[in-house]
């Protein structure tokens, strides 16, 4: 990453989830998450927050300014407890500095370090920018499901990385 002045990455809080909701309803990005209509996003949301009571979300900031969220989606059952999925966010304006990896590197340290996670998977849609920022993370594709997602674009296939930790 090229060096950011005042870039650091801390624990989520909750209070981080205005600069969410403000990333996912930014022009283009709702097209890569599932949820559409206002209801589904606040739940979402809520959802996506929630891990942070568990110091499993991570937020960037610049000049203690969030700038990015990723979290790890922790599995409530212990039978699949080595596993779970993450997801990320970096404020449009500044993507594609090396935020997104950074936060990427750091939820692996943390899946591993703290919660002794086996693997970490991501759930994307098809023309996602995030894939080629997993696959230089490490990450691998799993599975590919044709025509998963129908927006107004038209079809979309789900596609599933994995890294091993």
């Amino acid at each position: 990453m090229s060096e950011i002045a005042g870039f650091d990455i801390r624990y989520t809080y909750l209070t981080d989830m205005s600069y969410l909701r403000q990333w996912v309803l930014s022009p283009g990005m709702l097209k890569w998450f599932p949820m559409g209509s206002e209801k589904e996003i606040e739940d979402a949301l809520q959802c996506w927050m929630g891990f942070c009571r568990w110091s499993a979300s991570l937020t960037a900031t610049i000049n203690h300014v969030p700038c990015g969220v990723g979290t790890l989606f922790l599995m409530p059952y212990k039978k699949v407890a080595h596993h779970c999925l993450i997801k990320l966010i970096v404020d449009p304006h500044w993507q594609r500095k090396g935020i997104g990896l950074s936060l990427v590197k750091n939820l692996k340290h943390l899946a591993k370090s703290y919660f002794h996670l086996e693997t970490i998977g991501s759930e994307v849609f098809e023309g996602n920018p995030l894939m080629a920022l997993l696959q230089q993370s490490g990450f691998t594709e799993v599975f590919r499901q044709e025509r998963a997602v129908k927006d107004e674009e038209g079809y979309k296939a789900r596609i599933f990385f994995e890294a091993k930790l």
